[in-house]
């Protein structure tokens, strides 16, 4: 299959697609490539969402092993293909025997897990949120009960800070989004002075801080759409910006770093695909 070109690659893709009653899902921080083969494109949870309502049999999921995970749980019946077994460190940072020795040292609390995380660790929590919704999540939960968040330290302490709320923080974290510092946003700021700052609340609180908007890969989808703002610095994984660029070619992106790369979610190629 290697010794294939692109557009050959392609054809085959596209016939075994038919042949097989295949979708082809592909998260937002793939290789562009990836993503223009894709019937949709998107974040984790709302594939797996499109991927139950879609009349096929088969899912080819790009992404990362928990959401493929995911699209099992909501789609028991269709076969997932994972391209390539590609891990997620943070979802990695919390398994389920951990999480049950947590919970036993804080009888009572609710345990809040972030979709980001591995089925196992899903069934051991009271309830999931994503990155947009987690802080409604949290806030639905009374205000009496103590909340184990879990597994990423960075999007809880954000949660807690936007809802003035004490959380017991998991100290995962996403090696990528830690990386995105401060400094590195100003340091934008100063070379883009008229540019929007939209971030993953998945970075450090100091670092979201200097932000215009904290929000999910959806969120920074809808917020280039709508600001009016033609220069717009990006503080998450740089595959989001092949999108980006795509539905507004008007528009000037700047990430906040090129070396802000997932290596895991850059492992599936097009002949991963066709495999």
């Amino acid at each position: 299959m290697t010794e294939l070109n692109q557009q050959e690659i392609i054809a085959r893709i596209n016939k075994l697609r038919q042949e097989k009653n295949a979708v082809i899902l592909a998260h937002n921080y793939q290789l562009g490539e990836v993503q223009d083969i894709a019937d949709y494109v998107g974040d984790s949870l709302g594939l797996s969402i499109k991927a139950k309502d879609v009349a096929c049999d088969v899912i080819v999921f790009c992404g990362v092993k928990f959401m493929a995970e995911t699209a099992k749980i909501l789609s028991p019946d269709k076969t997932v293909l994972l391209p390539v077994e590609a891990g997620c460190p943070m979802a990695d940072m919390a398994n389920a025997e951990e999480l049950r020795k947590f919970k036993r040292q804080h009888p009572g609390a609710v345990a809040v897990a972030y979709v980001n995380s591995t089925a196992e660790v899903k069934t051991e929590v009271d309830i999931c949120c994503t990155s947009a919704n987690a802080a409604e999540v949290v806030a639905s939960i009374p205000e009496d009960k103590e909340v184990i968040f879990l597994p990423d330290r960075n999007l809880g302490a954000n949660v807690s800070r936007r809802l003035g709320r004490k959380l017991i923080l998991w100290p995962g974290f996403c090696p990528t989004h830690m990386r995105i510092s401060k400094e590195m946003i100003e340091q934008r700021k100063r070379e883009f002075p008229d540019a929007a700052v939209m971030i993953h609340p998945e970075c450090p609180p100091e670092t979201v801080e200097t932000a215009d908007a904290a929000l999910s890969t959806g969120g920074m989808l809808k917020f280039a759409r709508e600001t009016a703002a033609k220069q717009i610095i990006v503080a998450t994984e740089v595959g989001i910006i092949h999108r980006l660029k795509k539905e507004n070619p008007d528009k000037l992106f700047i990430p906040v770093s090129e070396q802000a790369i997932c290596p895991f979610m850059k492992l599936i190629e097009l002949h991963d695909v066709l495999r």
